[in-house]
């Protein structure tokens, strides 16, 4: 039996070696093939024969030097042939590229170029046309990627979907609408100022809430009425030689406080024309004046801070000695808790709140960043712990302290000498009076601290300002001895609708519970 097992398993394998009955016939070997095939069996017994090399020999038939025109491999049935450009990467055309072009425009922008801000016109043109000779064009003018065919315009009708983005607003022509508010250029009026003093350090101009503007000129106190125009003389001073060095308005408007040339700080009831009080204890005159409720504030060329209380026949509550020179810069913050000085010594001190005669107290904060006098002293109406400062001509800085840190939060320079700044009520701005060289009145915006615009027409330095009781109108006096009201902060029209449609309701509200 294992006999004839032996002859099935000889005759099976010698099957895989006859006629295919189905597809194409076997190509027969030549016996140049048969002769090949056995020289490399022989071969390899004697040396190490690659794989590679094996196969190739053991293949049928001479293998083609060249690729038949119809392509060497056997298309795929269900396949398209691969075409060039048509696969998964895009190969863009290089031809309208320019290589050198692209290149010089690197090298000359990253080479230093400081050189030709210095050429002239001229000079200028002359490269200009040198390089153009020699690449055959105007370089700075020329595309390194150039298209030869413009993009096909869309069709007749045709609307992006795009456009929807920029037309979501209900009334397009509210937003083109301008934000920018319209500040007057010129001063809605000019008042005659003769015998104003041209002293840096003294404070000779106040408006009260009942509208009157106070005005020193030389040893005279003068009131007008911006209502009706009507000009009043409150005091003249004895003595020639006397004159005056500040004035204050208290905040209900009805009392005037005056320092003087020779230390005194008189109080005056502007609706009678009468002086209520004659308050001494200064050594020097008097050029700043500040009030916080019924405590009076004033500085002396001595250096000193007195608080005098209104009230009592003792007015002298409290001393302040934290300056070397003479006081001309005095303000108490909106909520009472802060009292800013500034001196001819470069210092801006922060004080509190508490009075104390019998010993001196030491400033809360002290601050020698100034490198002028600071003169110019203004608390900001909506944070009452952020003060701003300005220095003299040597400084010309204008700095924003927050006395709650103790740290200078922003600092710019004005390029001039600062005498006064104001905070605006209405907007997020601030106004300040300068001298040398432009005697300008300049409107920054806050906290970004760009400059809105510049008020001029002042011939000399902008020594004093004070604001209107609507904070709207600014004037400002000059060493030219001229007065200028200026309506440089407007009350916006959409808040004005809003307050009063706020006050119809309140009123409407107010109605129904009485009824």
């Amino acid at each position: 039996m294992a006999h004839f097992n032996f002859e099935n398993e000889l005759n099976s394998i010698l099957r895989m070696d006859g006629p295919l009955s189905r597809g194409p016939g076997m190509r027969k070997p030549k016996t140049d093939c048969n002769q090949s095939v056995n020289s490399s069996l022989n071969s390899s017994t004697t040396a190490k024969t690659p794989m590679k090399n094996l196969n190739r020999s053991l293949g049928p038939g001479k293998t083609p030097s060249k690729t038949p025109k119809s392509g060497g491999k056997p298309k795929t049935p269900g396949k398209a042939p691969k075409t060039p450009n048509a696969g998964d990467r895009f190969i863009p055309n290089r031809g309208a590229t320019q290589f050198d072009l692209g290149h010089f425009k690197i090298m000359n922008n990253t080479t230093d170029n400081k050189d030709d801000e210095l050429l002239s016109p001229s000079q200028k043109e002359y490269q200009r046309v040198m390089a153009e000779n020699l690449n055959g064009t105007d370089v700075m003018e020329n595309k390194i990627i150039s298209y030869k065919q413009k993009a096909p315009a869309a069709p007749d009708g045709h609307q992006s979907n795009l456009r929807v983005l920029y037309s979501a607003c209900k009334n397009p022509s509210s937003a083109m609408k301008k934000t920018l508010r319209v500040i007057p250029q010129v001063p809605e009026r000019i008042l005659d100022a003769p015998d104003i003093l041209d002293d840096y350090y003294l404070n000779l101009l106040d408006w009260s809430c009942n509208n009157l503007l106070a005005v020193c000129l030389g040893g005279s106190v003068y009131l007008w009425n911006a209502a009706s125009g009507e000009i009043n003389q409150l005091l003249q001073m004895e003595n020639q030689d006397d004159y005056i060095g500040a004035v204050s308005w208290v905040k209900e408007g009805n009392y005037l406080a005056v320092g003087t040339s020779n230390g005194d700080v008189q109080l005056w009831d502007t609706a009678v024309s009468k002086r209520l009080r004659n308050m001494t204890g200064h050594a020097s005159r008097v050029g700043s004046l500040s009030w916080n409720s019924y405590i009076l504030s004033s500085g002396s060329r001595s250096g000193a801070i007195h608080h005098h209380d209104v009230r009592v026949p003792q007015h002298h509550v409290g001393t302040l000695m934290g300056h070397t020179q003479e006081v001309c810069g005095l303000k108490w913050s909106p909520d009472g808790k802060f009292l800013a000085s500034g001196g001819n010594d470069n210092l801006l001190n922060i004080w509190s709140n508490q009075f104390d005669a019998s010993a001196d107290t030491a400033p809360l904060y002290s601050f020698t960043q100034h490198q002028a006098a600071v003169k110019a002293v203004a608390w900001c109406p909506w944070q009452p712990s952020i003060v701003a400062s300005g220095g003299g001509t040597a400084d010309r800085h204008i700095r924003f302290w927050n006395c709650n840190t103790g740290l200078c939060v922003q600092s710019v320079d004005t390029k001039s000498q600062v005498c006064s700044i104001l905070w605006s009520k209405e907007h997020r701005e601030l106004i300040s009076s300068h001298g040398f060289a432009l005697n300008q009145l300049s409107i920054w915006k806050y906290p970004q601290l760009t400059k809105v615009a510049e008020l001029t027409g002042h011939t000399a330095r902008v020594l004093h300002m004070a604001m209107s009781p609507d904070g709207q109108t600014v004037v400002s006096a000059g060493a030219d001895e001229t007065l200028r009201l200026w309506k440089c902060f407007a009350q916006d029209e959409q808040k004005k609708k809003v307050q009063k449609s706020v006050g119809k309701e309140k009123s409407s509200l107010s109605l129904s519970s009485i009824r």
